[in-house]
């Protein structure tokens, strides 16, 4: 699972989004440029409606910007079409949320798996790549437990886990202590970090949390629209 360093991971190029609402326009990104490396761990911040997330949404290809461009690994996958996309998406990217959004019905294995068995992948040629996981995320005596049994660290592992299970090229996380208590929260850092380190897993993360942010190796500020 090691991954390669030193190369751009993901770029925008003057991202403008706008939000139309009736005849009313909202400015939400105003021309932002900036480019990760493969192996950093960015940290995105900004008060409340400045934009963070909107920006980590459309660097990971969930939203489209109005105007300009995002390169994933040179290629410009701004103006994909939803099929194309959602395929990348699969592939390419994994994602953590601040809510967990794990099926209360399937165990932490089925769980992870879920995105491998979606782009039709043959299950069997995972489980070593599983096992490894599970060590990672601390979670190899929780794997036939079910998300009502765990707590909500370690369902948040859970989806850590089903986020890295494709070997994607960038993970995103979207407040991922947001939900968590401060001491969880802080294990949950401590596993990114871990992660970002020990395989060189390229992280972009939001948060409105300055002890998050200081897990990271450079932080992002946004505010209005605009990198500060």
């Amino acid at each position: 699972m090691k991954q390669n360093v030193g190369k751009i991971a993901v770029e925008g190029k003057h991202i403008i989004k706008n939000f139309q609402i009736g005849s009313t326009t909202t400015k939400v990104l105003r021309d932002i440029s900036l480019q990760v490396m493969r192996g950093e761990f960015v940290s995105i911040m900004g008060p409340s409606g400045s934009g963070k997330s909107t920006l980590l949404y459309i660097l990971g290809g969930l939203d489209a910007p109005t105007k300009g461009q995002v390169l994933l690994n040179g290629t410009d996958i701004s103006r994909f079409g939803d099929e194309k996309m959602s395929q990348i998406r699969r592939q390419k990217i994994g994602f953590v949320f601040q809510f967990y959004n794990l099926i209360p019905n399937l165990n932490v294995e089925e769980n992870i798996m879920l995105p491998l068995l979606l782009d039709g992948k043959k299950m069997g040629s995972y489980k070593k790549q599983l096992h490894q996981i599970l060590e990672i995320v601390g979670l190899s005596e929780r794997r036939k437990h079910t998300p009502r049994e765990l707590s909500g660290g370690q369902q948040q592992r859970v989806a850590i886990a089903r986020a890295l299970i494709g070997n994607p090229e960038i993970l995103f996380a979207d407040e991922p202590t947001g939900n968590l208590d401060s001491e969880t929260g802080a294990e949950i850092m401590n596993l990114l970090c871990e992660i970002n380190q020990t395989i060189g897993q390229t992280i972009i993360m939001v948060t409105h949390s300055p002890e998050a942010a200081k897990s990271s190796g450079r932080v992002i500020t946004v505010q209005d629209g605009v990198i500060i």
